[in-house]
């Protein structure tokens, strides 16, 4: 019987987020600080629309784009957010999540062999979703000494002249790093010099803490370069409605919208329904959230520090990154034996790239009373390591 996989998909390892958490699953009162989903119910007054849209019978199919009405929100959500302008009618695209945009936007941008820039570590998608668009991943590992931003001469020194496109995951998932306006004008500076295009993931783009997000595709000669997606999975805690969007150049959307017809047809209408109102009447609860999770974050800080663990200060998502290099153990082994010695259940740095080693990511989307319970089991687990005790 011939192979029925294709080549390129077994090559393609899964997610190395999730092992983790089927042991996880079974294991009595373990506590786990592993998934990027906020513990908030999604408001409800945005539920409550998304069940309105049941009662009025809105179980139709939208356009292929979208419905008309969300993306003359989020039009006027990105004008007044972040002072971005998009025509509703062909440079915006509704989707599944995030994620799909990423996929599609690969799929309609590269030709094979295109290079894609991927700064890591970063989310687990674009490197996979670069290679199933028959592109050519090329990884830039970002450092801890530069609080994991990309800096120009970083971009500069891996382009070549088969370079297309550059991801652009900021504020960023594992580390909580985030770019600020002169970071990206430097990095801008050098796309337009080598006439590159941009992927801006902002889908953390609310949960910033110095309350200065730029989006590039703001900055002058960008917009025409970039892809900016973003959706309401982490700002608004609708993990489960999957829903996102992509914004930009019109000659790259109605490629984009191709794809996603033939693949996906629409987005969830109940889900679109309930996203307009969340753009409408959502900022006071995005606020409130963002406020928790900044507690949250000073709390985790202020825990590193009583342990001595290192660990730079992150200023977007809800994640901390910290070094865990002076136990003289790979990251795969310390959460491993975490989790069997205190029940507790994190991610490796090199889930997110190879250049993740040394690290742990810990989710700060958790209450206060778990991450109290979490943080002391895991300075229990260190202070053995010290004295020799595992």
């Amino acid at each position: 019987m011939r192979d029925p996989l294709s080549k390129t998909i077994v090559t393609i390892q899964p997610s190395g987020i999730r092992k983790f958490f089927d042991i996880v699953s079974e294991m009595k009162d373990a506590i786990t600080l592993g998934v990027g989903e906020p513990d908030f119910d999604t408001p409800w007054h945005i539920r409550d629309e998304g069940i309105y849209s049941l009662e009025k019978g809105r179980t139709f199919y939208t356009s292929n784009a979208g419905l008309k009405e969300l993306k003359i929100e989020i039009g006027r959500y990105l004008a007044r957010r972040y002072q971005v302008s998009y025509d509703y009618n062909g440079e915006i695209l509704v989707t599944v999540g995030g994620s799909e945009a990423i996929d599609i936007a690969m799929r309609a941008m590269l030709d094979p062999g295109d290079e894609v820039l991927i700064p890591q570590p970063s989310y687990v998608s674009y490197e996979p979703c670069c290679i199933l668009a028959n592109g050519k991943p090329v990884i830039i590992e970002l450092k801890a000494e530069n609080q994991f931003r990309l800096t120009a001469e970083e971009l500069e020194a891996a382009i070549t002249p088969k370079t297309k496109l550059l991801v652009l995951p900021f504020p960023n998932n594992p580390t909580g790093a985030i770019m600020e306006k002169a970071d990206l004008e430097a990095i801008a500076e050098v796309v337009i010099k080598h006439d590159l295009f941009v992927l801006s993931d902002e889908i953390y783009s609310e949960l910033t803490y110095t309350d200065n997000h730029v989006t590039i595709a703001s900055l002058p000669g960008m917009k025409e370069r970039t892809i900016l997606i973003n959706g309401f999975s982490k700002s608004y805690a609708m993990t489960g409605w999957r829903l996102g969007y992509a914004c930009g150049p019109e000659v790259i959307i109605k490629q984009m919208t191709k794809i996603h017809q033939f693949a996906i047809m629409c987005a969830p209408t109940t889900s679109q329904y309930a996203a307009v109102e969340a753009l409408k009447n959502g900022d006071e609860d995005v606020a409130k959230m963002r406020e928790e999770y900044n507690g949250r974050r000073r709390y985790l800080m202020h825990r590193f520090k009583e342990m001595g663990l290192e660990c730079f200060e992150p200023f977007g998502a809800f994640y901390v990154f910290p070094c865990i290099k002076e136990f003289g153990m790979t990251s795969d082994e310390f959460v491993t034996e975490l989790l069997q010695a205190q029940k507790v259940a994190v991610v490796p740095g090199t889930a997110f790239g190879s250049c993740g080693e040394g690290f742990i990511r810990i989710s700060y989307a958790y209450s206060l009373d778990v991450l109290k319970k979490a943080m002391d089991r895991i300075e229990a687990f260190i202070t053995d390591l010290r004295s020799g005790k595992k």
